[in-house]
C-alpha cells in the first residue's frame, strides 16, 4: 500500500484531548467528529488538509486517554497515515483497529516541515520526504496488522475471517 501527500507537522506530546476535545465524545458519526479535529490548537487544520495528506509529529503523539474518537476524527479528514518519533500505545492500537496506519520514524519527523511532500510504502517499509530528498526505512507491520489495515479495520478483518 502506497500513500503520498503533504505533511501537517506537530510537536511532542500531542494528546487525544488536543486531537479531539472531550466535549465531542457524544458524537458517533465520523464525519461529524472530523469537524472538531484539532479545533482547540490548530483551527485551520480542516481547511488545509486534503485527502491523502500525512500528519508528521515528534514523540508521544496520541498520548492520553484511550478514546478511539481521536483517530476516527483524523481519518475522517482524509489523513492517510501518521508518522511520528513515537506514539501513545493505546492510540497506536486504536488507529490500527480503524485502518489508520502509524509509522514510527524519528529521522523523518526531525527533518519534515509543514507542507513537505511525503511518500509512504507500507509493504516495503520505506518512507520518503520527497521535498528534502530523504528516504528512511521503518519496521514493517506483522502479517496480521497488514491484513487488518487492508481489510479496512479490525471489525471488517474479523468479519472476513469468521
Amino acid at each position: 500500500m502506497k500513500m503520498k501527500g503533504k505533511a501537517h507537522c506537530y510537536g511532542e506530546n500531542i494528546n487525544t484531548d488536543l486531537i479531539l476535545p472531550g466535549s465531542n465524545l457524544n458524537i458517533s458519526d465520523p464525519k461529524e467528529l472530523g469537524k472538531h479535529c484539532m479545533e482547540d490548537f490548530d483551527k485551520d487544520f480542516r481547511n488545509r488538509v486534503k485527502p491523502g495528506d500525512v500528519i508528521v509529529a515528534r514523540k508521544n503523539y496520541g498520548c492520553g486517554s484511550s478514546r478511539e474518537h481521536a483517530p476516527v476524527a483524523i481519518k475522517a479528514n482524509g489523513i492517510s497515515c501518521i508518522i511520528a518519533a513515537s506514539f501513545g500505545r493505546i492510540f497506536y492500537r486504536n488507529s490500527i483497529n480503524i485502518a489508520l496506519p502509524l509509522i514510527e520514524c524519528s529521522e523523518l519527523a526531525e527533518i519534515t516541515e509543514q507542507g513537505d511532500e511525503i511518500e509512504v510504502d507500507l509493504a516495503e517499509g520505506v518512507v520518503s520526504n520527497l521535498t528534502k530528498g530523504k528516504t528512511y526505512n521503518f519496521p514493517r507491520y506483522s502479517e496480521t496488522m497488514t491484513n487488518i489495515i487492508s481489510a479496512g479495520g479490525l471489525i471488517e478483518y474479523t468479519r472476513k475471517t469468521m
